[in-house]
């Protein structure tokens, strides 16, 4: 090209031409490929240069994968309703709804400086009526299906943003928003029964084949927290004897104190037991309890901390005993106290725990009150640590050997707790349960910016449904919405809204006045983009009409998602939800298959400069629009993708966009080296392996976003091609066509140079030729735990995660690890590959 690169107006031509052309709109094809980001919150800041980096590699793969035949859906939409709209807009003294649309005006006119092939005809929006009003069916059917239930539980309060929140919304015991510490406060409220599907949340992780990192999979596990454990009944007080191994089973249920433990092997040492201050069973006793002033002051202190300040591991634990109120060890008969204590939490188990000799925290609390332990739990093979556990001088915690356990002694923990429980089940006094760490999901906001629940409140009917005719229920106009410490939505004060005719009888009623959380939008959006291609676009409530059941076609056709790019700030909360939600509408046969996203990849943070996050309060944040404007969109492109693995956070550096320009200025000249011959290929031989080496190296990156190897290959590439005095067209056209989906602008404007008719992405992606390719294969074995499960075929210098990838997609492998988890990968390049794996706790 005689004429110099100028970004600015190839990109805004160009741009242009895709909006008007819709080249990227390829749907009609056999194959689809379904490639989807995390929707932004569009906030008033705008976005910085970390915001765009999952966006670029998506649109790279996008471009690749309609390049390779596919028809690939790519969209892109906003999540804006929630706190940070509603804080945004009272901040600066506007109404949420118009700060929100300036907000997305803003981030659409910045992301269309980007180059991006999103179909802007499939945009949603969490907050139109159209879109909200399905939020509003699917919840309905929970309702219907009784998932959706009404509590008046405490939940954790916001000081600060005057809302509940769930557990999930919470980080070391704050606000995740604000950062206040949260409070605890019995509010009425509707909860999503999550825990019915705790076990497939957990089941579905490892057999529906989702390719997530397993970091992610194990959060999900740990946040959902399955234990099997037994319910033990302790009697109380006014107990008889049959004898002394049998105790008489009384008829009253106050007669007993139910608790949870996964531990059972440790009971013949229970000593005490101990309650959650919030106990229900505390109430019923108090008449019997005779230092109830005491009592009462503990649990007042108790109860106003948040569950973090109770459950730290290190401060120094408290506690009252109920004076007068005694339980029997159904083990032992023997008679024991029982106490208050803030670090048992009511909602875990039955908010109840017997403790013993082999729980620090239980340990540490009799420490202080001299209340008497007993061991029952011999650590196996080691006499020295084992005399100081049997001195009380040391908590041994571990499983081991039982001891002082009449019958059981002498038999280990594993094997000691089923014969315990059944011991104790035939004397009616424990059953085995399962219990679960997550709870379920509070699903009310005492705010305005929200959908509003569709449920009706009338003192003849109960609660009754909104008809589906008369979805959506709209958010009223008004002009204060400012939250209120009274446990109510501002909504509750309009009573033109609040006050409505029952749908049953006809009398009056009123509307449920909390709203949704800023989670419910994005439980479902995923299947919103599918919906709005189904009919035309002549009207954006067009393409959201009932029944669900006009959209089963397209959603078994795309769904599931086929890659997923976001943070991992989002494992427990938005993909949790997703995922339970999307369980939800397979069980009504909404959609076919169990799992929303087939692969899950997570980008790496970018920061400043400084190494800090970029935000206004450190000064430090760094348009894009900058970046475009000085360098152009396709340096920027370049720059994000080559910083360092996706993965991975890193630091800015503005350098680095100057390194990406002066690169595609080496592109750029190319174009005046190509041959006049059309149909001669290169002579150099070295150039036609380095390109067929390249073709495949790109490709095999892109598929598993390692963006910046396969940019450092194109560079390699042009290095070469800049020395050459001619290229063929081939070589040329293949260049182009392996950077386009990296700097699509340049690529389109040298591909109509070169005088192609056609957009390069109406082209196809170029295949490498092994006969070119002058490199030896390699057998590589297959351990699993040491033994010989499989033998693989890889190119010579493949790389621990190439090999790692394959084996797992080997049949036999797949076989051996199934259940278990990768401790460790062992590989010796070009030899072996060894997994540790071991079974999931």
């Amino acid at each position: 090209m005689k004429k110099a690169y100028n970004p600015k107006k190839i990109e805004a031509k160009w741009q242009k031409e895709w909006a008007e052309s819709g080249v990227y709109l390829q749907y009609g094809r056999k194959k689809k490929f379904y490639v989807l980001d995390m929707f932004p919150y569009p906030s008033g800041a705008g976005l910085h240069v970390g915001h765009p980096k999952g966006y670029i590699a998506t649109d790279v793969l996008a471009r690749m994968k309609q390049l390779q035949g596919y028809g690939v859906l790519h969209p892109m939409g906003w999540d804006a309703f929630g706190l940070p709209a509603e804080q945004f807009a009272l901040k600066n003294k506007v109404h949420p709804e118009k700060a929100v649309k300036e907000n997305i005006k803003t981030f659409k006119k910045q992301l269309g400086k980007i180059g991006f092939t999103y179909d802007w005809e499939r945009e949603i929006n969490t907050t139109d009526p159209e879109y909200y009003k399905w939020t509003q069916w699917i919840f309905l059917q929970m309702w219907k299906k009784g998932l959706a239930y009404e509590s008046h539980d405490p939940i954790n309060w916001c000081p600060k943003c005057l809302t509940g929140l769930a557990n999930e919304d919470l980080e070391n015991g704050r606000c995740e928003r604000c950062g206040s510490l949260v409070e605890k406060r019995p509010l009425r409220q509707w909860v999503l029964r999550m825990t019915k599907y705790a076990d497939r949340l957990l089941h579905d992780l490892d057999t529906e084949k989702l390719e997530w990192s397993e970091s992610i999979k194990e959060q999900q596990r740990n946040w959902i927290g399955r234990s099997e454990g037994a319910v033990v009944k302790f009697p109380i007080s006014n107990f008889q004897f049959l004898n002394k191994s049998k105790i008489q089973n009384p008829k009253s249920k106050i007669d007993f104190l139910e608790v949870y433990t996964t531990r059972l092997d440790t009971i013949f040492g229970c000593t005490y037991v101990i309650l959650a201050p919030e106990h229900p069973l505390l109430k019923n006793l108090e008449s019997r309890i005779s230092n109830l002033s005491e009592v009462k002051k503990y649990i007042r202190q108790a109860v106003g901390k948040s569950d973090l300040e109770r459950t730290e591991l290190n401060k120094e634990k408290t506690g009252v005993e109920l004076k007068g109120i005694y339980v029997i060890n159904p083990a032992t008969t023997e008679k024991i106290p029982v106490w208050v204590a803030d670090f048992v939490l009511v909602q875990y188990g039955t908010g109840a725990v017997f403790a013993d000799a082999h729980d620090k925290r239980d340990f540490d609390m009799a420490k202080k009150y001299s209340i008497p332990l007993k061991v029952s739990i011999k650590p196996a093979d080691n006499e020295e640590l084992w005399h100081k556990v049997e001195r009380l001088e040391e908590c041994f915690e571990g499983e081991g050997i039982l001891v002082h356990s009449t019958q059981f002694d002498g038999l280990t923990s594993a094997d000691a707790r089923p014969k315990i429980i059944d011991w104790l089940a035939k004397q009616n006094l424990a059953k085995k349960k399962v219990n679960y760490k997550m709870r379920d999901w509070p699903f009310s906001r005492q705010r305005y910016w929200g959908e509003p629940i569709p449920l009706i409140h009338c003192d003849k009917c109960g609660v009754v449904a909104v008809p589906e005719k008369d979805l959506p229920v709209k958010l009223p106009k008004v002009k204060s919405y400012e939250p209120t410490d009274t446990g109510e939505s501002p909504l509750a004060s309009i009573a033109s809204w609040v006050n409505v005719k029952c749908p049953k009888c006809k009398g009056s009623a009123q509307r449920e006045t909390n709203t949704m959380p800023q989670w419910a939008g994005s439980s479902w959006y995923y299947l919103a983009y599918v919906m709005r291609g189904i009919s035309p676009p002549a009207g954006r409530a067009g393409n959201f009409q009932f029944p669900i059941s006009k959209y089963k076609k397209a959603f078994d056709y795309w769904i599931p998602v086929d890659v997923y790019v976001g943070g991992t700030e989002h494992a427990t909360r938005h993909l949790l939800y997703a995922r339970f939600w999307h369980k939800f509408l397979y069980d009504i046969k909404a959609v076919s298959g169990k799992e929303p996203f087939k692969k899950l990849v997570n980008q790496g943070l970018i920061v400043a400069t400084d190494g800090r996050k970029m935000s206004k309060r450190w000064n430090n944040v760094i348009n894009p629009d900058d970046m475009v404007a000085q360098f152009g969109a396709d340096a920027f492109r370049i720059y994000e993708m080559f910083m360092g693995p996706f993965t991975q956070s890193i630091a800015w550096n503005t350098a680095g966009v100057v390194g990406a320009r002066r690169f595609l200025e080496k592109v750029w000249k190319l174009g005046s080296r190509i041959s006049t011959n059309k149909t001669t290929n290169d002579t150099n031989k070295n150039i036609e392996i380095l390109l067929h080496k390249t073709i495949r190296k790109v490709g095999e990156d892109i598929e598993n976003f390692k963006f910046n190897t396969a940019i450092s290959a194109l560079m390699i590439l042009v290095n070469a091609l800049e020395k050459e005095d001619h290229l063929s067209r081939i070589t040329y056209r293949t260049s182009l066509l392996l950077l386009s989906p990296f700097a699509p602008h340049i690529t389109e404007e040298l591909w109509a140079a070169a005088g192609e008719k056609k957009s390069i992405f109406l082209a196809q992606w170029p295949k490498w030729d092994a006969k070119k390719i002058i490199e030896e294969m390699k057998t590589i074995v297959v351990q699993v735990n040491g033994k010989v499960r499989a033998t693989l075929q890889m190119v010579t210098g493949s790389d621990e995660e190439a090999v790692k990838s394959q084996a797992l997609k080997d049949i036999k492998v797949q076989a051996h690890i199934a259940g278990k988890e990768i401790h460790k990968v062992i590989y010796i390049q070009d030899k072996i590959l060894n997994l540790v794996v071991r079974e999931r706790v």
